[in-house]
Order: structure tokens, then sequence, then C-alpha cells
């Protein structure tokens, strides 16, 4: 309840923090959030705190040392598309400044809309398609477009609180 009521949906603009994001909801695929949320610490401290310029140098003693560490996701896809991503995250700030301009940018034009229950919430939209071709084409890993949504949910580019929902939105 903490994580929903403070924290998702909460437009976020840092980009260590959007980077977290993106890998965590990559690390979700196949799982439930609860299980990525309990363990989000022990992901931080095994990214050093998700600082991409750090992972995106992790070599193979690196990713040994993750598969070994029983406190994250031991998958190793996940962790070696985190090191990818995270070389593509540089890249991508290079182009746009910052991951946070480069997000943002795909912000859907009605952000906002009535979610009177779980029916209403789309598992993925044209936004988070569009941004899932565009990470891919740049070489990004598990970033489908569902995985994209949830991601832009989390940041707060979308609001998908439901209606009467006691959550503080910030929109």
């Amino acid at each position: 309840m903490r994580y929903h009521d403070e924290e998702w949906g909460k437009p976020v603009y840092d980009d260590v923090r959007l980077f977290e994001k993106i890998c965590l909801e990559g690390f979700q695929a196949g799982l439930s959030w609860l299980t990525i949320l309990r363990k989000r610490d022990n992901f931080r401290a095994a990214f050093d705190g998700f600082n991409f310029k750090k992972v995106a140098t992790y070599k193979d003693r690196e990713i040994e040392e993750l598969m070994h560490n029983a406190g994250i996701i031991r998958h190793r896809g996940k962790i070696e598309a985190t090191i990818n991503n995270a070389q593509r995250a540089l890249e991508i700030i290079n182009e746009h400044g910052s991951l946070s301009n480069y997000f943002w940018d795909f912000k859907p034009y009605v952000s906002t809309r009535t979610v009177k229950n779980m029916a209403d919430i789309p598992s993925k939209t044209p936004e988070s398609t569009a941004l899932s071709k565009d990470l891919k084409r740049r070489g990004w890993k598990f970033v489908g477009p569902t995985t994209v949504y949830a991601f832009m949910q989390a940041m707060g580019m979308v609001n998908d609180h439901i209606e009467g929902c006691d959550s503080k939105q910030i929109t």
C-alpha cells in the first residue's frame, strides 16, 4: 500500500530512478510485482543503486556474482539485459541530454482518464508500443509494450489510479 500511495504513479524525472524503474519492470516479467518490491532493496544493493554508469561497466565477474545473489531474481537474461540497457542508457543520454527527456517525449496527449475498475486499464497503449519499438531499435532488452506501459504507470507518465482511490496523486 505504501508503494501505491507514495510512489506509484508519481512523476519521476531523475535518470537513476527512471533506470531503476524500467529495469525492475523487466525483472518483473512473468512474476508478481510484490515479489520484485520485496527484493527492491536487494536489487539496489546488487546493482550499485542502479547507477547506470557503473552497471554499464559490469563484466563476467559481476554477472557471476549476481547469478549467486539469492536476494535478487537470478535470471541470466534479465541480468545481462540490465547491463546492456545501462550501456544503451548512456547512448540515449548522449543523444537526448537525459533519460528523462527521452522517456517523457513519449507522454500521451491524454495522460489521465477515468478509471472506474481494473478492466478500464489497458495492458499496453500506442505510446507504450512506440516507446518499446524505439527502445528495441536502440538495442534495449526486456522492454516489450506491456512492460513499458507498466513503467509508464510507475513513473507517473500516465495516471491509472482507479476513481475514488485515496492515493494523493500528483498530476
